[in-house]
């Protein structure tokens, strides 16, 4: 009944209540019965904290609403709680070491309450969470069951309780409920799970297993439902996307994934999460470029500009396939926004190799991009690669192509001038309102509670990484 009476109250109205550590999109409905004990069970303040990926994000989301309609309440994770919960990110030895000292704080800030500790480093090392003195370690899958677990050590603290699988035997997709932070107008809707590439810096594949997919009738009904709760841009986002459909026999791929879930809410705007190059062909630009809603963001993972570099890593394109998507998606859409990320001082790069990549962005012409000197991750095959680059010769990379990213990003915001975006507006910051054009180019502009409209704004200037501009109209 009460649950009946929640999607009642969710199609009357939504409002953004305050999620904690790591936010959340919560209908006030919803917390007004978790306030109250309409839900059920003893309530207890629980904080999270959660590291990595947009994924991550993705499910502490999830168990957030999952908490808040179990009756509990959301506190902030610097502060008394009953049980804290870590989300763990192993994509490199530094993220290792930023979990370790998150489980540490919260050990010794809650001596007799409980630490849970999830996510892709528990579930790569749960030897190592444990020693830590967590209660309860779990791993990157079956959230709902980790929060019965959770509740079950809040009645009745007692041995440490370990429940991490085998991930490479996993072949079910998780459902969580998809959403967004706290006053945001973006949700994110994963899609995807797993991945198989196998890439020599990365541990992913071992931590998230095979690739996993929603199938598409439940991501256009789940689109749907964001529409309807109010949102006005939903994010594809996985482990993976590219793959997205092969475990189900989907054989035109991601594509139809975004055919359906255009069509299924055509007032949302729909976002891309990171692709693998190969997925832009002429076929997917044709049938994406047909799509209204669609935005024209297109992260293309490059991580070196060097085909030797490439082939270390164990990436499966080389620069002429990579640069020959960059031309079909600016073939194909108005100035699209085309965002990378990029490794530096990967094992065995020379300068001259270096040099090579360089080269190679400025031929891209990226709007924007994320640059890490290379992290080394034990348990990957490039842990143990010869060459290995000194971190003063990695960090002076970076710098290098952080000035260049700098420097191409800067071009293409001038070359926006004078141009009339549609803006969607999510918060006040430094009294101007401040959202993101289809492309990701982040707009601010004068105006009165703009929070959660789409309009249009003539582009005046640029400012550090933003375009400035005038709203025009709707």
């Amino acid at each position: 009944m009460v649950r009946f009476l929640y999607d009642y109250i969710i199609l009357l109205f939504t409002v953004a209540s305050e999620g904690q550590g790591g936010g959340c999109h919560i209908p006030r409905a919803y917390v007004i019965m978790a306030e109250n004990g309409w839900l059920g069970g003893t309530a207890v303040d629980i904080a999270i904290y959660t590291l990595g990926c947009k994924v991550n994000q993705v499910e502490t989301q999830a168990m957030e609403r999952e908490l808040l309609g179990r009756g509990h309440r959301l506190v902030e994770f610097d502060g008394p709680a009953d049980a804290y919960i870590v989300n763990t990110c192993t994509v490199t030895g530094v993220s290792d070491k930023k979990c370790r000292n998150i489980i540490r704080r919260a050990r010794k800030r809650a001596p007799e309450g409980v630490v849970a500790v999830c996510g892709c480093y528990a579930q790569t090392d749960p030897k190592a969470v444990g020693r830590l003195g967590a209660d309860l370690v779990s791993g990157s899958a079956g959230r709902l069951a980790f929060l019965d677990r959770l509740e079950e050590l809040l009645k009745a603290k007692g041995e440490q309780v370990v429940c991490v699988d085998s991930a490479l035997s996993r072949r079910d997709f998780e459902r969580l409920p998809a959403g967004g932070a706290a006053g945001r107008t973006r949700a994110m809707l994963k899609v995807e799970d797993g991945c198989v590439n196998f890439c020599a810096y990365c541990i992913i594949p071992y931590a998230r297993g095979p690739v996993r997919s929603l199938p598409l009738e439940e991501a256009a009904g789940e689109a749907r439902r964001l529409a309807a709760e109010g949102y006005r841009e939903v994010v594809l986002t996985g482990i993976e996307i590219s793959s997205w459909g092969r475990d189900l026999g989907a054989g035109d791929g991601l594509i139809s994934l975004v055919e359906g879930v255009c069509a299924a809410a055509p007032g949302l705007r729909v976002r891309l999460g990171s692709l693998e190059p190969r997925t832009v062909t002429q076929d997917f630009c044709r049938r994406a470029a047909a799509l209204p809603n669609l935005c024209p963001h297109f992260h293309l993972s490059l991580q070196s500009g060097c085909d030797a570099t490439l082939a270390r890593m164990n990436r499966k394109y080389d620069t002429e396939r990579y640069y020959h998507s960059v031309k079909l998606l600016r073939d194909n859409f108005e100035d699209p926004g085309i965002t990378t990320d990029l490794i530096t001082g990967f094992p065995g790069e020379t300068e001259e190799e270096f040099a090579q990549t360089l080269a190679f962005l400025e031929k891209c012409a990226f709007t924007a991009m994320h640059v890490f000197p290379y992290s080394r991750r034990p348990g990957t095959p490039a842990a143990d690669m010869p060459g290995q680059v000194p971190r003063e010769g990695k960090e002076e990379r970076a710098r290098r192509a952080i000035a260049l990213g700098e420097a191409l990003e800067r071009r293409w915001l001038e070359g926006q001038t004078g141009r009339v975006l549609p803006v969607l507006f999510e918060e006040e910051k430094g009294g101007l309102w401040q959202g993101h054009a289809p492309s990701y180019a982040l707009v601010r502009a004068q105006g009165e509670n703009l929070h959660n409209q789409l309009l249009s704004v003539k582009i005046t200037g640029v400012e550090g990484s933003a375009l400035t501009g005038t709203v025009t109209g709707g």
